[in-house]
């Protein structure tokens, strides 16, 4: 059987600060020098110092929703560099897809009969992944979640994510400052997985942020990517075909950004109908440089890994955790993508 260990007392809440940025309590940071712009008109926090933390002999599971992506990359990059801080080690596994929920379940399990020390991850399902969790933390082993969390917020000691419903209102906004006004605009939203929680998140954020603007913008067809580049090609295909007065797609992550910003592209629409995407990987950032994407919603992932490593070494601690950390979001246009300050976040592991 698993070794029992004591799961250490969680402090209540951090309050969220600046609207999509929080301060990371997992961590001491130092002031920037040139932070970079947030909605709302906060600022960034970046230089982060480490965090004294003793993971010697420590085995973290970190456990993505997928290994697909340029985005978990920098996950398993941030989580890398905390435990090489700390001394500790990552065990990293996770399914190739993100809608391989079963798949990721038995990972679970399998780092629950391993004996981790600890488990951190984001959940493919908010619901199904409760009882794996739950038998992880009745062993003993501190869970964190990160990116999209699950339906049980007592059972992770912290949750690492973006606000993501924040963070898609304010591309709502960036979507409003596209099109001509004077007239109704029809909106196609490309969601990922109705299950997801950061799916969930930004599609109702959006619709929010929408209700802001309704002489300007009406909601189009809404159709899932099932986070893969494939099938966004072929959703935003069938939302041109049904919508052709369609003036602007809302792709919420890298999958559906690359795979809409390909069919404009191809049937020479780009710039025509506006674009606006989450995330930044090399064929998004490209596709902002060509026009073809108008604006990108930029998340922090390297910080989410970092960050989600510390507070799992902090709870084995025994030290206070907060219970929700908002690891931020930056909006990216062509006009500062090669600012010293998006850089920052673009490229964090390079600093």
């Amino acid at each position: 059987m698993p070794r029992l260990r004591p799961v250490p007392r969680i402090l209540a809440a951090l309050a969220l600060a600046g609207g999509l940025l929080a301060i990371s309590a997992c961590q001491k940071e130092q002031e920037p020098e040139g932070p970079p712009p947030l909605p709302g008109g906060a600022k960034a926090k970046v230089g982060v110092e480490k965090a004294q933390v003793n993971g010697q002999g420590r085995k973290i599971g970190v456990v993505p929703k997928g290994t697909a992506h340029s985005f978990w990359l920098a996950v398993k990059a941030g989580a890398e560099a905390a435990a090489k801080e700390a001394g500790a080690q990552i065990v990293w596994q996770g399914p190739q897809t993100e809608t391989e929920v079963e798949r990721q379940i038995n990972i679970i399990q399998n780092l629950v009969t391993q004996q981790v020390d600890a488990i951190v991850m984001a959940a493919c399902d908010t619901k199904a992944l409760i009882p794996p969790l739950r038998a992880a933390k009745d062993a003993g082993i501190p869970v964190v979640t990160i990116d999209s969390g699950i339906d049980d917020a007592e059972l992770p000691v912290s949750f690492v994510a973006t606000d993501n419903k924040a963070a898609a209102t304010e591309a709502a906004k960036q979507m409003a400052k596209l099109l001509e006004p004077g007239k109704v605009h029809k909106i196609g939203i490309i969601p990922f997985d109705p299950n997801a929680q950061s799916s969930q998140d930004r599609e109702a954020g959006f619709k929010e942020g929408m209700k802001e603007f309704p002489d300007l913008m009406e909601l189009g067809p809404l159709l899932y990517s099932k986070s893969d580049p494939t099938e966004a090609v072929n959703k935003t295909e069938n939302m041109l075909n049904s919508a052709p007065d369609l003036a602007g797609i809302f792709a919420a992550n890298e999958p559906g950004g690359v795979g809409a910003a390909e069919v404009l592209k191809k049937r020479g629409m780009a710039g025509q109908v506006k674009l606006v995407a989450f995330d930044a990987s090399d064929p998004e950032i490209q596709a902002l440089r060509e026009g073809t994407i108008q604006a990108l919603i930029v998340q922090n992932p390297f910080r989410m890994g970092y960050d989600g490593v510390q507070c799992a070494l902090k709870a084995l601690a025994g030290q206070t955790v907060d219970k929700r950390i908002d690891t931020g979001v930056i909006v990216v246009t062509a006009e500062n993508v090669d600012t010293p300050e998006v850089q920052k976040v673009l490229n964090p592991a390079a600093k």
